[in-house]
């Protein structure tokens, strides 16, 4: 594989590596509203990335949430609407402010566990024996 093609590509968390982490993510107990899915996605060589969504409830659009690039472990998050602009109740805009919060957490979560896996994984060995530091 060529350098400019791995830079291209997104980092390597496949799709139920994130799924188990957004349910860690639900199981903790956060008050969500949004319907949080991992949608599937595929890097240049057809690989399972994955790419989690939370769909906002209030005033309509998403928030993607991905690592910034490859094998980063630092994410960050896109926020697509509809091309209209869409009219709030002061109600409808407090949800959307949670939901907005919701996604926040949940990226910050995300990021928190790709650090943790990246620790985790330098310290394995071949057969999965852990080395004397871990």
């Amino acid at each position: 594989m060529e350098h400019e093609s791995i830079e291209d590509s997104p980092p390597r968390r496949s799709r139920v590596q994130l799924q188990e982490w957004v349910q860690e993510f639900v199981d903790l107990g956060h008050p969500i509203a949004s319907r949080i899915r991992v949608a599937e996605q595929e890097d240049a060589d057809g690989r399972d990335t994955g790419l989690v969504v939370v769909e906002l409830i209030h005033g309509g659009g998403w928030v993607s949430l991905e690592p910034r690039g490859y094998d980063d472990p630092v994410w960050q998050a896109a926020l697509t609407g509809g091309d209209d602009d869409v009219m709030l109740s002061p109600y409808a805009l407090a949800g959307l402010a949670a939901d907005l919060v919701v996604a926040g957490n949940l990226c910050a979560y995300l990021q928190w566990k790709s650090l943790e896996w990246d620790r985790a994984s330098g310290r394995h060995m071949a057969g999965g024996a852990k080395d004397a530091s871990g």
